[in-house]
């Protein structure tokens, strides 16, 4: 598969954290996704960005929290994580590039 546009436009960026990096070595790596997403999208997506296979797709969306700033009431934005789950063998180093 080659990689499209649209592509990356579902897929925002990798999260490493410490719960990400346990999840890592049972073989599943954490993106943050595009709110509209859907599980399908998310597995085609990383097959051609980084040319593996891919076992599972695991989502969840973490509600925005409502912070002050400057006595002004604000709010997070409401963010989508993707656990997924790579076939045995497959592996994707997200801490290139730090």
């Amino acid at each position: 598969m080659s990689a499209k546009a649209e592509h990356y436009d579902v897929i925002r960026k990798p999260i490493i954290t410490e719960k990400s990096t346990m999840a890592s070595e049972n073989g599943a790596v954490v993106f943050e996704v595009a709110i509209d997403s859907n599980k399908p999208q998310i597995k085609e997506a990383v097959e051609a960005l980084f040319g593996v296979k891919v076992k599972a797709v695991n989502t969840t969306i973490t509600k925005g929290k409502v912070k002050r700033f400057r006595g002004q009431l604000g709010k997070r934005k409401d963010v989508k994580k993707a656990y997924v789950t790579l076939e045995e063998g497959n592996t994707i180093d997200v801490t290139t590039g730090l």
